[in-house]
């Protein structure tokens, strides 16, 4: 019997501005596929710089909860389904982040880095006229600024977003070549009693990686980081739990006897 992770902890529905897919589907798409549970992870990402296509990333936190408890109670016999969301950090917005998170009763916090010193790297600006590398190394400092601001998160978020939008993606990039930042940003993860997740998506962005790396994944298992969550980050139901049998590999390979799934903000391992 081959490793087997059988929840999705990253996903989003039209209730997240880059997804028009509504939860239900994604329930049903889950269900189809026989995982045992999921977590949505609604984007809030609040100071979102202006976009070429005027995306937003509010959320309307109180309908989300509402709709999410109601499938929750609606489909309890046959997945288990949990209340996460995604902050996009910034490290101006700690405190109204610290101030949410008394208010809600999230199983899952995930922290992402989307927006580095006023720009998403999801667009081409930020590369515009600049080498690659400084734009990779900008974007791993700018993790740690967060981290210093903020750890109100359980995991943080694909550590390597970057490299998927990237003009060479992630030809030219590699753990070795950003070890001394990596390693401090591991160190303070490990050091804050927080987790990574293994992100699927890298996959699908076609890099042959998930986000963040192999390599990175490794090494914060031998820097003693037991925290990490998995997720496809689906945007819609085709990449619901996507390439999950290569991240059971990868975390087994990487010395992980376990995968962690947050309920109550508290952490769970379950055995691969």
């Amino acid at each position: 019997m081959s490793n087997q992770i059988l929840w999705d902890c990253h996903m989003h529905s039209s209730f997240s501005a880059d997804s028009d897919t509504s939860m239900e589907d994604m329930i049903h798409e889950a269900i189809q596929r026989n995982l045992s549970g999921i977590c949505f992870t609604e984007h809030l990402d609040p100071d979102y710089p202006p976009t070429p296509d005027n995306e937003t990333f509010e959320l309307d936190l109180d309908a989300y909860k509402e709709t999410l408890f109601s499938l929750q109670e609606k489909y309890r016999s046959k997945l288990n389904i949990h209340f996460g969301i995604e902050l996009g950090l910034q490290p101006h917005l700690a405190d109204s982040f610290k101030e949410l998170l008394k208010t809600l009763p999230f199983d899952f916090v995930i922290g992402s880095s989307h927006v580095v010193h006023g720009y998403d790297p999801y667009y081409g600006e930020f590369f515009e006229n600049r080498e690659e590398s400084a734009c990779y190394r900008e974007y791993f400092e700018s993790i740690l600024e967060n981290l210093e601001a903020f750890s109100g998160m359980d995991v943080y978020g694909h550590i390597d977003y970057v490299v998927r939008y990237g003009p060479n993606q992630n030809k030219e990039y590699s753990y070795e070549r950003y070890r001394d930042i990596l390693d401090e940003i591991l160190r303070t993860i490990i050091d804050k009693n927080l987790g990574i997740e293994l992100n699927t998506g890298g996959f699908h962005y076609g890099l042959g990686e998930p986000n963040p790396c192999r390599a990175v994944i490794r090494r914060y298992r031998e820097l003693g980081g037991e925290i990490i969550t998995v997720g496809a980050d689906a945007h819609a139901p085709a990449k619901i739990a996507y390439d999950f049998d290569k991240a059971a590999a990868i975390l087994a390979e990487s010395g992980f006897k376990y995968y962690t799934v947050f309920q109550n903000r508290k952490p769970e391992f379950i055995k691969l």
